[in-house]
């Protein structure tokens, strides 16, 4: 890096200990992997669709959602983050906390990997591209991850019931 990024990077986090340049790496690959899906459409002729319905939305939203919490937070995909991540304790219904490890690209890497809205980002703009290259692939996937999430809401009311119940008695 430059001695100006350098010190950009010194002056921006202050005292703390920010991975700026791992920032820029993580944001240049998203950058790059949006200009690619861009260059891919138009060397295949996809054409993007001229809207997406609300109901799109709302199912793209809620499966972002999912996807977003299931590979940032469930205890079954902790293999995916283990290299950046080590565990700290179990939040209950299959959930974990984890502290991200590593410095530079390592530890930016792993605050994406670790945080459902830092995620989301980038499931949503993996869930838009489907939208455009295979949408109907796209709408069931979503769909499936959509009724995990319902499915999820329905059982931790249902564990609010049982509790409420409980105390009732």
């Amino acid at each position: 890096m430059t001695t100006p990024t350098r010190r950009m990077a010194r002056k921006y986090a202050g005292h703390a200990d920010r991975p700026v340049r791992g920032y820029a790496v993580v944001l240049g690959t998203y950058t790059l992997t949006v200009s690619a899906l861009g260059l891919l459409g138009r060397a295949f002729g996809v054409r993007l669709p001229d809207r997406l319905t609300w109901p799109d939305t709302l199912l793209l939203g809620t499966a972002t959602h999912k996807a977003s919490r299931l590979l940032t937070k469930d205890a079954v995909t902790s293999p995916l983050r283990a290299p950046f991540a080590e565990f700290d304790e179990e939040t209950g219904m299959g959930e974990v906390n984890e502290s991200v490890r590593g410095r530079g690209v390592r530890h930016a890497a792993g605050e994406l990997l670790t945080c459902p809205f830092c995620l989301a980002v980038w499931v949503s703009t993996g869930f838009t591209a489907g939208m455009v290259f295979a949408p109907r692939l796209t709408r069931l996937v979503a769909t499936m991850l959509t009724a995990i999430g319902v499915s999820d809401a329905l059982q931790i009311g249902y564990d609010a019931a049982r509790e409420s119940i409980k105390k009732q008695s």
